[in-house]
């Protein structure tokens, strides 16, 4: 659909779930290069999409979730803690120590996260609201945060709190980006896609590591708003571990950051960090829940980087997408290129003379009493004449010998190239990743058991059908006596011999022994049913043979075919890529505040 420019949000939703849909149906299913990696961008979009981009357009006024992400140890937990002022989850030394990702909420706030406007995937399990501290003093471990028990990380767990923050803002915190647990990389990447901000934890010892930038360049390419909060910094080093920190931001094009140095300090009996050292952090972040204005104006600021962001991806899916439409057709056009051939090359044995050769050369002779004649090759059409008289006005031989040669011959050409091609394929397919990867544990070069006999009962088919066409050609010609003394049969061969030269231009005896037994089997239809009815009749049996061989070899191809994935038949994401960009180049105007 297209979207015109200023499009109103109802046009524009419209348009993200159309690709929402189109998404959910991208299938890459072979095996090309950089698919594994197109796939995981496909499935992060698609997430994105859901949890972030449209909720965020369908409410704009929704509370700004700010989530807390960084590498394993870098001291989330225990910064959330320090912010809440209660130890509401809990840190280790047990790698990974955030299984699940726990969101901190006004109680106001609750409805915005307790539906599936965003993550509807997660369960979402209630923990306890925060009380203070006791007087007591209590382990961390021994404290009741309602969260008793192992739970998977497909859960959401929300805690309401109504004197931390005020409403407007929400705390989530993340499993590491860098786990050891593929589930919870996944999920840490999900959740800072769904954000309106980062809060990112790294420490004075690691704050140089390649997985931590990885996220922060996506950062910088999506606007979002950032906080980075350099943790554990040791005494008198302060000022020159935050400088070089700062001069890599700039670098990286994220010179607008908030910087926040927490120092190398111990924990209390509870585990905690005095909120002494993130208090700079509070204040900021409950000066931006303070203000509509300032909240309108980072969701939109994130919405809008987003967007360009998300318009790359699509045209990069559109592209994976054609690549797999371009792989599927070339592996087609391998396999019809391998049928086509061998088609085209049963076509020609069997109207090119090839077949009048051997067993059926013999046979045919023997039939009409010319063997001596036929091998001694008489140079003049009038001893023709005489030989195809006595032929028909005498007694024919049995048949049954030439209609065996004959399915014999031709049998044996059939299964020969049927086997060719399906040997053809199996290399050309197994040439290229895709195509390996789909003949994985299947031998296709081999042809089925059935296959030998189910050419047999075409080729004995077709003789019943040249059958059947010469009694209704005889009947309609009152052409019964002549038939008669021929007999159907022996009509039937005559014309799978004129069939089988069809197209070889053999017209008389010069052209030998082949030419000559086609001649004769055309001078003795000739005879019954006229020159003009031979050449439709022959013209007829060669596309019944032609029929039963695409038969044959389509039953073949379809082996090859069962293999291949289904894909739509034109690009899915074509039509969404224009109104996207175009999105993508204006400011966005959400459903609240059209």
């Amino acid at each position: 659909m297209a979207v015109k420019p200023n499009q109103q949000p109802s046009q524009t939703l419209e348009m993200l779930s159309l690709l929402k849909d189109r998404l959910q149906q991208l299938d890459l299913p072979l095996v090309v290069d950089q698919v594994a990696e197109r796939r995981t961008l496909r499935d992060s979009v698609l997430a994105q999409l859901q949890d972030y981009i449209i909720p965020r357009y369908e409410s704009l006024h929704a509370p700004l979730l700010a989530v807390v992400g960084g590498s394993t140890g870098a001291g989330k937990s225990t910064l959330v803690n320090a912010l809440v002022g209660y130890p509401v989850t809990r840190a280790g030394a047990i790698r990974p120590t955030t299984r699940q990702p726990i969101l901190l909420h006004h109680n106001e706030d609750t409805h915005w996260f307790n539906s599936k406007r965003i993550f509807p995937e997660l369960k979402r399990i209630t923990g306890k609201k925060v009380f203070d501290r006791p007087v007591v003093p209590t382990p961390a471990h021994e404290l009741d945060d309602g969260l008793s028990g192992h739970q998977a990380a497909d859960s959401l767990v929300l805690i309401p709190f109504d004197d931390v923050f005020p409403e407007g803002i929400a705390i989530l915190d993340a499993p590491d980006i860098d786990s050891i647990s593929d589930e919870n990389r996944t999920l840490a990447k999900q959740l800072l896609s769904a954000a309106d901000m980062w809060i990112f934890v790294t420490t004075a010892n690691r704050y140089a590591d390649a997985v931590p930038w990885q996220l922060l360049h996506e950062a910088a390419a999506r606007d979002i708003t950032l906080a980075v909060v350099l943790d554990r910094v040791p005494e008198g080093v302060a000022s020159e571990v935050s400088a070089d920190l700062q001069r890599m931001l700039d670098a990286e094009g994220l010179s607008e950051a908030k910087l926040f140095v927490v120092p190398e300090v111990s924990l209390d009996d509870y585990g905690m960090l005095d909120p002494y050292h993130v208090q700079d952090l509070k204040s900021w972040l409950i000066q931006l829940a303070s203000n509509s204005e300032t909240r309108s104006e980072i969701a939109q600021r994130t919405l809008h980087g987003a967007i360009r962001q998300l318009s790359g991806q699509v045209h990069e899916l559109a592209d994976a997408e054609q690549q797999q439409l371009d792989e599927r057709a070339m592996l087609v056009g391998q396999l019809e290129q391998a049928y086509g051939s061998a088609a085209d090359r049963i076509r020609a044995a069997s109207s090119d003379g090839t077949l009048l050769r051997g067993e059926v050369l013999n046979r045919w002779q023997d039939f009409v009493g010319t063997g001596e004649f036929m091998r001694g090759v008489q140079a003049t059409v009038s001893r023709w004449r005489d030989n195809i008289a006595a032929f028909i006005t005498g007694q024919p031989k049995p048949i049954v010998q030439v209609e065996e040669a004959i399915e014999c011959g031709l049998h044996a050409v059939i299964v020969a190239q049927a086997a060719a091609a399906a040997e053809q394929t199996v290399e050309r397919w197994s040439a290229n990743r895709s195509g390996a990867q789909l003949l994985r544990n299947q031998d296709l070069a081999r042809l089925p058991d059935d296959f030998s006999a189910e050419v047999a009962q075409r080729i004995r088919l077709w003789q019943r059908e040249l059958m059947e066409l010469i009694e209704r050609e005889g009947a309609s010609k009152r052409m019964t006596a002549r038939l008669a003394a021929f007999g159907i049969n022996g009509a039937a061969v005559a014309l799978m011999i004129v069939a089988f030269a069809s197209t070889a231009g053999l017209t008389g005896i010069e052209l030998g022994i082949a030419g000559g037994s086609a001649a004769l089997g055309q001078k003795v239809l000739e005879t019954i049913f006229g020159d003009e009815a031979v050449r439709a009749l022959a013209a007829e049996a060669q596309k019944l043979l032609s029929n039963h061989v695409n038969d044959l070899l389509e039953s073949e191809q379809a082996r090859f075919r069962a293999l291949l994935p289904e894909l739509p038949d034109e690009p899915t994401l074509t039509p969404v890529m224009a109104p996207l960009e175009e999105l993508a180049r204006t400011e966005p105007a959400g459903k609240d505040n059209a």
